[in-house]
Order: structure tokens, then C-alpha cells, then sequence
């Protein structure tokens, strides 16, 4: 029997996804026309034998998120639960907060994975490398390699090439370590949760001074980091081994990187679903639709625009004549005008482009004459104060007039513009 664990963060967590996160909780954010973790679900029910999922965040248990476990459970019969913690617990801590109901059932072993991540999840074929070393005990940890210039950004891991076993693991190096990264995706046996368990004791001992006063907050005292506190002692011990994939892998950390995250999940319909996309048509009555791009069945496009490539176009979306989408995520009730542009750009639940307007952005997408360059996910602003340039997101319920040019801004929600703006923020 196995289970599965999504680690879906907190609103805390969700800054960087701003203005988007202010609507809808990122991991039920809109990836290729499906929320973000319900991708990690169906990886996960391709696993035979799996009979949990369970979710483990700090977000208060909303409509949103009771709405989206209902209906994981109706239209994909999955048992799905979420298991929320009182205050931020780190990436381990929640797991052993909530460790009786994971190994309830004693489990054979349990996936664990990071929700700001899209993949074409490997998972069996991580369980079956797990189960044939160690004897199926301790963690196997996803990897996969980027650049050495990249590498730095993201937990490095230096393997025994021979047998897969992680000798050392360095959590953002300062210089390099190993093109190696870990890519939040693990298996990990009972065992360790046992670990876990020594780690928030010592947590706990440090916690109090000679005369058993506490000097540290409870929250803090339970507050377990994967990376650092499981899975740097465990290397070199025997009980870490790593499984390296060669499929599409990116975080989904800024508003900006939903964009390219939506890319990867449209190329991976083209190849395992093509009936999920919309097929290019030669009708007279039918937009031209170039590359990859998903429509929602509800959406009015007209006959003369033209969308694509990677584009996805939610329920109730209309499209006037003449209109040219790219590169772009266009949600639910949007309106484009007539002859209206729309490159690189996410337009908000409810926004209004009007006709002849032009919404552009910068994209920054990884190096293509490098394979293993992964997406840099950039600070909003660079080195000397300035908006460094990136994809355009318009939040919610935002209206640009016709013939006004945005390019490379943040527009937070229900703001109406009445003129072109470059680079800004504009709240």
C-alpha cells in the first residue's frame, strides 16, 4: 500500500505569486487549464497501489480548496484530505505533525511532493529504483541537472555514480557543488520519519537554557526543514539515494514562471493527450490556431483571431475579431477587443482589453542552446531599484482601454487604466 503527500505551503508562502494568489491560492492556480496541484494527483493515481493523497499546508481550509477536494474525489475517485497545520511547519515539520494519519495503514512507502513544481512526475519508476536499493528503506530524492551556473540556486547533490547513493547534499551552495539538483520530488520509507522524530527532539532540547526556561517560540521549535535538517545528515549514511530523470522539470515560484510551467504541460498533452488541446481547423468559421493551445469549450473566440503558440483560454473568455494571442494565459470572463495583442502576459479573471490594445511582456525563458539550463526565477526588482522586465499580469477585473500600450507591469486587481504604461508596478 502506498501514499502520497502534497506539501501546498501557505499564503505566506505565496508573495512572490502576486497579484494571482490574491484571487485564488497558488497551487489551485490554472497550469494548461488545470489547477497546479491537480497535476501532482494524476502523476500520483498512475501509481499502482496508491490508496491516499493527502494535502499538508497552512491555508485555511476555504471554499476554493473544499470545492477542488470534492471534486478530485468525484471525477477522479480519489481519496483526497487535507491536513492543515496550526502555523507554518516547514517542509518536514508538517510531515511529522501529521505522521500518525500518513502511516495509518502502514504504507510501504510514501511519496512526497513540493507543489511549486510541474514535471512529468516519474513516480513509479522512482519507486521501483527506491524499492531495489536499500532495501526499499531511508529517501529517494528526484534529481535532475542544470547548468553549472544555475546549479548554485537549488540543493545540490553529489552522488556514487555507480549505486545512485547521495554522498553529500549542500542546500543552495555559495560555489559549486554538483549539476545535480534536487527537484522536490521524493519517496521516502517509515524510517525516516523516525529521523524526523530525533531531529524535532534535539529542536526541542535546544529550545530551553540551564534553568528549563523555554528561550524559543513553540512554532519555531517545530519547525523541520526537509532539505537541510533530513536530508543533509542522511547523506553519506547509506539511507539517501537519488533517481535522476532526464523529462521536463521547472518551478512555478514567481507569476511569471506559470507562463513557460504552462508551456512544458501543453507540449506534454501534444504527446500522452492530444484531445486536450485545440486542433487547427482550415474553416472559414474557425480562429487559427498556431502550435499548442487549449480553449476552453465555453470560450467565444472569433473566426479571424489568431492564438498560439502555448496559449490557454478559460471559461467564458471572449475573443474579438481579428485579436492575436501568444505566449500567454488568458482566465475566466476575460474580454479581448477587437484587433487587441496579447504577448507573453496572464490576463486576470474578469479583465477588459480593449480594441487595438497591446499587452506585452519580456519572457525569461532558459537558455535554448543549453540543455540542462533551467528557468531563472528573477527578483521583481534588479540591483539598481528598477522593475526588471518580465511577462505583463493584469489581476482580476482589470480594464485596459483601447489603443493603450502595457508593457512589462504588475497591474494589481480592479484597477482601470487610462493611459499606455512601461515597466511599472501599478497599484
Amino acid at each position: 500500500m502506498l501514499k502520497a503527500v502534497i506539501l501546498i505551503g501557505g499564503p505566506q508562502k505565496g508573495t512572490r505569486f502576486r497579484p494571482l494568489s490574491l484571487e485564488v491560492p497558488k497551487p489551485l492556480f490554472p497550469i494548461a487549464g488545470i489547477p497546479m496541484i491537480q497535476h501532482h494527483i494524476e502523476a500520483c493515481l498512475k501509481v499502482e497501489g496508491l490508496k491516499e493523497i493527502l494535502l499538508v499546508g497552512f491555508y485555511q481550509n476555504t471554499d476554493a480548496l473544499s470545492r477542488f477536494i470534492r471534486k478530485m474525489q468525484s471525477e477522479l475517485s480519489a481519496k483526497v484530505r487535507y491536513l492543515q497545520e496550526y502555523t507554518p511547519l516547514g517542509t518536514a515539520g508538517g510531515l511529522y505533525h501529521f505522521r500518525d494519519q500518513i502511516l495509518s495503514g502502514s504504507p510501504d512507502a510514501v511519496f512526497v511532493l513540493n507543489a511549486d513544481v510541474c514535471c512529468d512526475f516519474p513516480l513509479a519508476e522512482m519507486l521501483a529504483f527506491h524499492k531495489s536499493h536499500n532495501e526499499g528503506k531511508g529517501c529517494t530524492v528526484l534529481g535532475t541537472r542544470a547548468s553549472r551556473k544555475q546549479a548554485v540556486n537549488y540543493g545540490c547533490i553529489v552522488e556514487n555514480e555507480e549505486t545512485g547513493e547521495v554522498m553529500h547534499y549542500v542546500e543552495k551552495p555559495e560555489s559549486f557543488v554538483s549539476d545535480i539538483i534536487n527537484c522536490g520530488t521524493y519517496v521516502v520509507s517509515s524510517d525516516v520519519f523516525t529521523h524526523i522524530g530525533q531531529v524535532f527532539s534535539r529542536n526541542y532540547e535546544q529550545s530551553w537554557d540551564d534553568q528549563g526556561l523555554g528561550i524559543d517560540s513553540q512554532g519555531s521549535r517545530d519547525v523541520i526543514r526537509l532539505e537541510q535538517d533530513v536530508l543533509v545528515p542522511l547523506a553519506g549514511t547509506g539511507k539517501l539515494f537519488v533517481y535522476k530523470t532526464e523529462r521536463f522539470w521547472s518551478q512555478v515560484k514567481n507569476a511569471g514562471s506559470a507562463i513557460y510551467a504552462s508551456r512544458l504541460f501543453l507540449e506534454k498533452f501534444q504527446r500522452d493527450s492530444p484531445e486536450l488541446l485545440t486542433a487547427s481547423s482550415s474553416g472559414s468559421d474557425q480562429p487559427c490556431i498556431v502550435g499548442n493551445v487549449r480553449i476552453h469549450s465555453s470560450a467565444n473566440v472569433d473566426s479571424t483571431a489568431k492564438i498560439g503558440p502555448n496559449v490557454y483560454i478559460g471559461p467564458g473568455v471572449v475573443v474579438g475579431a481579428g485579436a492575436r494571442v501568444m505566449e500567454s494565459i488568458i482566465l475566466d470572463r476575460a474580454e479581448l477587443g477587437a484587433h487587441c495583442c496579447i504577448l507573453h502576459s496572464i490576463v486576470g479573471w474578469n479583465g477588459t482589453v480593449g480594441a487595438w490594445a497591446r499587452v506585452e511582456g519580456t519572457p525569461n525563458d532558459p537558455n535554448p542552446n543549453d540543455p540542462f539550463a533551467r528557468l531563472q526565477v528573477q527578483s521583481i526588482f534588479g540591483s539598481d531599484g528598477r522593475l526588471n522586465p518580465s511577462i505583463t499580469i493584469l489581476g482580476q477585473s482589470v480594464r485596459v482601454p483601447a489603443e493603450v500600450v502595457v508593457r512589462n507591469c504588475i497591474v494589481l486587481p480592479f484597477k482601470e487604466l487610462n493611459c499606455s504604461y512601461n515597466n511599472e508596478i501599478i497599484l
